[in-house]
């Protein structure tokens, strides 16, 4: 007997310290593409907080794509499964909802639905979901859907049934709708939606079971949204689940639990007629409804109970008939409702059917669990959507909720702020957080989860500030003076970084691999642009490439990373017939590779000094550069003056080194042994030379036999010069120095850059000086006298 004692005791000491596993999943789709859900990624954030707070290990995202939805959810049910059994789950999805044939659907923001058949391909259906989740032992399933939404397909003269369909939980599972099947919420005017908020709200009521929670949403949002919106939920939890304990010294609850259970135990006509109403909201059962209407046929309550049986009834009808899915099912349904919100879905599964498409004169009816509509409430089904606010019903406002089946709200979570922007992509708004009550404790038994500051800290009053949670307290520091609005303004940014809900393994995979979507990035805006994936964090200035150098330096500095023009004896590149200079405006896929491929001069690395009067100084005295022609009357230095249109082709050829070319005796001339060709003078102002001293060197690049002769392929290429471009001809020793004759040859024209308006540059004209008429012949460029020789 000792033995069997001490085993039991060890078994519960091993339970107890094995505790109950909490895990959830929140996902807040909002920036889709047929119309932006405002609330939707704050309400996901909302929950997640709210979560967090209760002792669950929540993952959660906003705004999805098919891919990562999917993947999100194949890693998540992963998780839960290897949690063991006993957990307890909870999914909230956010977003866009809608029902197709009886299956329910969540879409990703990409989702394209122009009709029925892309509904299946692009969305994610809910049952696939839940019957994962059921599959695996756990404790308790809740599953919530905040996506009865208007449908985002055009019109159709065969609509699909607006909300979502009717659904049985499975075991241990809760499913909540935030409306009613086959009615929409109108959109959220607030920071949040009111379900959400109003869900918040009751999951931090310590002590209360897990159906309150959901019954009290309801009322909460009915009485919010002045009657547009009724939320439902179906249970088959059998397990007691509270997100919150209630200490025991606590004070006593306004409405205990005792009055909710005598208030769901009387009869609906022995209430007034305004309590009536809120006693058959709170039950939310067809009967329930019912007998409201048979107590008080003529209270301004009666059409908008008439409007909430006629939808029920409908969608168990439908609910009955799709579980069927025979032709006598079908055109049962039909029959009821030839104009119902699933007529439609009645007809496409008779097509698959290969059955007629209106009932026939003889078939066999079903026998429904509810009898057909009266006709008073054909009215309301008789289209594909109910909307409980449409003016056309004119229905009247509902009464306020007594306290006996509801307490007002607490004050700081009457009116919440607005949530500070995402920290990232893909990641949740974090609300500023409402401490909670100092007798509200989430439950002992439970794991903890990993790092949860905000579980660890859930009764601060200045939420967190410089990543500090609830400094006075840790120091031993009083209240302070500043009001709670004051005190949960306090390093709301910070709290965006410390108490962000972790990202699914999926999407901290992308993020870690820059695999942004196109529609958002940092705080919601839009980066990547057309899909295309950017780094986190990694933006350009206007007008310049990400990663380019900024384009308000000065001219007469030359970073390290650009080459010099002309440098090692190269040839200066062209583009078009006209010189450009420099990779910096190389086209996008190009840029990478021209900053690559330039050494320095004989392995030395570009100086950056300054520009002088008469070229650039290299270093250790090694000569110097001619100015390079003008473009709309600037020097066309390092690239930046060249015209946008001629740059494409500047980084392809351009194997130069980055340093200055220089001759001996500073001519820029090279020894005769050396074999290498020399530029002519480019022209200067006033139709002079560049500088007597000042030459042009050219020399053949020594990266090897492969460089020398991809040179000698793109050559001509580029000596290809037209008569009106401006021409770069052999510059030989003073004694046998030929000018261009400028009555020959055009003066050159540089096109405007139209996309540049500023700044404005006039075209500079040199003007024509009359000189000796020289002949100009065609020679080679070595092997004469005065020449080098030839190179082979």
């Amino acid at each position: 007997m000792a033995i069997l004692v001490v085993f039991t005791l060890n078994s519960a000491t091993g339970a107890f310290a094995q505790g109950e596993k909490r895990l959830a999943l929140v996902i807040g789709n909002g920036a889709y593409k047929t119309g932006e859900l405002a609330t939707a990624a704050n309400d996901g954030g909302l929950i997640a907080q709210t979560l967090q707070a209760a002792g669950f290990d929540v993952v959660g995202a906003r705004d999805l794509d098919q891919e990562a939805l999917r993947g999100t959810f194949r890693d998540f049910v992963a998780k839960v499964s290897d949690a063991g059994p006993d957990a307890v789950v909870f999914v909230y999805l956010a977003g866009q909802g809608v029902q197709l044939e009886g299956e329910n659907y969540f879409l990703p923001v990409d989702a394209q639905i122009a009709g029925p058949n892309d509904i299946p391909l692009q969305a994610m259906r809910i049952s696939d979901l839940t019957r994962s989740l059921s599959g695996l032992p756990t404790k308790v399933n809740v599953v919530v859907l905040d996506a009865a939404r208007p449908t985002p397909m055009p019109p159709s003269n065969q609509p699909l049934a607006g909300g979502l369909a009717l659904v049985d939980p499975d075991p241990n599972m809760l499913i909540a709708f935030n409306a009613a099947p086959g009615t929409v919420a109108p959109e959220g005017k607030g920071p949040y939606g009111a379900y959400a908020q109003a869900l918040a709200e009751m999951m931090r009521e310590g002590g209360l079971p897990l159906q309150d929670v959901f019954d009290r949403t309801r009322l909460r949002v009915n009485e919010t949204t002045q009657g547009a919106e009724v939320p439902w939920s179906a249970s088959k939890v059998s397990a007691p689940f509270f997100f919150f304990d209630r200490a025991p010294d606590a004070p006593a609850p306004r409405v205990s639990e005792a009055e909710s259970r005598v208030n769901r135990t009387k009869a609906i006509r022995d209430f007034d007629a305004h309590d009536a109403y809120v006693a058959a909201l709170d039950r939310d059962t067809l009967p329930g409804y019912q007998d409201f209407l048979v107590a008080y046929p003529r209270d301004p309550m009666a059409n908008r109970v008439r409007a909430i049986v006629a939808a029920r009834r409908e969608a168990i009808t439908w609910r009955e008939t799709w579980l069927r899915d025979t032709p006598d099912a079908y055109w049962s349904y039909l029959r009821r409702y030839p104009h119902g919100p699933h007529a439609w879905d009645a007809r496409r599964r008779l097509r698959h059917l290969e059955a007629a498409l209106e009932p026939p004169e003889q078939f066999t009816v079903y026998d429904y669990d509810v009898p057909p509509p009266p006709p008073e409430e054909v009215i309301y089904v008789d289209r594909p959507v109910l909307y409980f606010d449409d003016p056309d019903f004119d229905f009247e406002p509902p009464p306020p909720v007594a306290v006996i089946f509801l307490p007002p709200p607490p004050p700081d979570f009457i009116e919440l702020p607005p949530p500070p922007p995402p920290v990232d992509v893909f990641v949740l708004p974090t609300p500023v957080f409402v401490p909670m009550p100092a007798f509200i404790n989430p439950p002992r038994d439970i794991v903890a989860p990993p790092d949860n500051i905000i579980f660890n800290n859930i009764h601060n009053t200045t939420i967190i500030n410089n990543t500090t949670i609830n400094e006075g307290q840790q120091n031993g520091g009083g209240q302070g003076t500043l009001t709670t609005g004051q005190k949960m303004a306090i390093g709301a940014g910070a709290a965006a970084l410390a108490a962000k809900v972790a990202l699914p393994p999926l999407l901290q995979k992308r993020v870690a691999a820059g695999q942004l979507p196109g529609n958002q990035g940092q705080g919601g805006q839009g980066q990547g642009g057309q899909g295309q994936p950017l780094k986190l964090r990694q933006g350009a200035t206007q007008g310049q490439q990400p990663g380019a150098t900024p384009q308000q330096k000065t001219l007469g500095k030359l970073s390290n990373d650009h080459a010099l023009p002309g440098a090692n004896g190269n040839t200066l590149p062209l583009v078009n017939g006209k010189p450009v200079l420099n990779g910096q405006n190389a086209p996008n896929e190009k840029l990478k590779k021209a900053r690559g491929k330039q050494p320095g001069v004989n392995g030395q690395q570009a100086t950056g000094q300054p520009v002088t009067g008469n070229g650039v100084t290299g270093q250790q005295g090694q000569g110097k550069l001619q100015k390079l022609p003008a473009v709309n009357g600037a020097p066309a230095g390092a690239g930046q003056n060249a015209p946008d249109g001629k740059q494409k082709k500047l980084l392809r050829n351009q194997g130069l080194a980055s340093g200055p070319a220089t001759g001996q005796n500073g001519q820029g001339a090279v020894s005769p042994n050396t074999g290498e060709k020399k530029l002519r003078k480019l022209p200067g102002a006033n139709g002079q030379s560049g500088g007597d001293n000042v030459n042009v060197q050219r020399k053949l690049n020594n990266a090897g036999e492969g460089t020398q002769r991809r040179l000698k392929q793109e050559k001509p290429n580029i000596q290809a010069l037209k008569p009106q471009k401006p021409q770069f001809n052999a510059q030989p020793k003073p004694q046998v120095e030929r000018h261009l004759q400028q009555e020959q040859q055009p003066k050159p024209r540089v096109q405007e850059r139209e996309h540049q308006p500023k700044p404005q540059m006039q075209e500079r004209r040199m003007p024509q000086q009359p000189k000796p008429q020289q002949e100009i012949k065609k020679k080679p460029a070595c092997g004469q006298k005065g020449e080098p020789a030839c190179g082979k």
